[in-house]
């Protein structure tokens, strides 16, 4: 009996992955150049990825709206010896959205490799310094990231949050666990990701940064705004700190999706339940409403909860089998694709779009 239940788990889980394969191609098929949705997703790191990855499949006209805010690794030498933007989460945007053909997915492959060496290029991704040299050649972020975007036949534009570089700080409860209770000041988005206390607030230094208007403009004209999944502290709530940028979510006609993630991340999130980063989201942002909280099925043990928390936000919770198959904290491109397309077909204009 064990042994059957199994079977019948993965069964419906193959059922589901077709089911949303089908739904996808069935989507593309029925839009036509003049009926897609204008859609701008807010993030960073692998959780963006994963959102552009699905959005690029159902809407040619998509926007990814990146944080800057990281401090490590190749991004962090990058930006402390040269004092540019991080470009790291900007190239992960650009190659999640190259395409599926083989131009797509050799330059994909391409700026996401690392050197490996015993000098100063070890660990430095070549998307990073390819993105940097452009900068630095045409002294405008958001130019240098259109061209590298032409050159990778990129699927949607990559715009970053702010063009100063910014460091994120929290308020962390126990970061020192020899004092768990005690509230510390922790600076920088790799220490915050880290810590093993737990995460309270976070605020950006500089205090109230420039947004790139382009992504401001990006959010005022959207169909749909998508935001996360993704690091919730260091990824995603960011954009909520940018003044001008949290403005336009606000006052934007669009509507608004939040994404959650599958699963807390260890340090930054550890312990937090579907409904707890719903809470923290609006603890940052109190006037952002939404529209629709999406969120995997099986990573929500408690619906209730969640429902009363969404509510806290205007929204309603859409529930949707979006993890990878192997159970990895993953989600899967074409299952969340289809989540997208259904949550935009049944919760807004049906097209044609615009």
């Amino acid at each position: 009996m064990p042994r059957k239940g199994v079977r019948q788990g993965r069964t419906a889980g193959g059922r589901d992955r077709e089911q949303g394969r089908r739904s996808v191609r069935s989507a593309l098929r029925g839009r036509g150049h003049g009926a897609q949705p204008k859609v701008v997703a807010l993030g960073g790191g692998m959780g963006l990825s994963a959102s552009l990855t699905a959005l690029r499949r159902i809407t040619g006209d998509l926007t990814a709206v990146v944080t800057v805010a990281d401090d490590g690794g190749s991004s962090g030498r990058l930006r402390d010896e040269l004092g540019v933007l991080p470009p790291g989460d900007l190239r992960k945007a650009l190659a999640a959205l190259c395409g599926d053909d083989e131009w797509g997915r050799t330059w994909s492959e391409v700026v996401q490799h690392r050197f490996t060496s015993r000098g100063a290029l070890h660990d430095h991704a070549v998307g990073n310094l390819l993105i940097v040299a452009l900068w630095e050649q045409l002294g405008d972020h958001v130019a240098a990231l259109d061209l590298v975007g032409k050159l990778l036949g990129a699927h949607g534009r990559v715009l970053p949050m702010s063009a100063v570089p910014l460091e994120l700080e929290a308020v962390v409860r126990g970061h020192d666990p020899e004092r768990p209770h005690r509230l510390s000041r922790v600076r920088g988005q790799a220490t915050v990701a880290l810590t093993p206390g737990e995460v309270r607030r976070v605020v950006l230094v500089p205090a109230d940064p420039p947004a790139v208007p382009e992504a401001v403009q990006a959010v005022l004209d959207a169909d749909w705004v998508v935001l996360g999944p993704g690091s919730w502290f260091s990824s995603v709530i960011p954009h909520l700190l940018v003044p001008d940028l949290l403005d336009a979510l606000v006052t934007t006609r669009a509507r608004r999706v939040l994404s959650l993630n599958l699963a807390p991340q260890p340090g930054e999130t550890d312990g937090f339940s579907p409904q707890r980063h719903v809470e923290v989201l609006v603890q940052h942002a109190p006037k952002l409403a939404f529209d629709v909280v999406l969120a995997d099925q099986a990573a929500v043990p408690d619906q209730r909860s969640l429902r009363e928390a969404a509510e806290r936000l205007g929204a309603g919770v859409e529930l949707a089998p979006v993890a990878a198959p192997d159970g990895s904290p993953r989600h899967d491109p074409e299952l969340l694709a289809a989540a997208y397309d259904r949550i935009f077909r049944m919760h807004g204009r049906i097209g044609p779009w615009r």
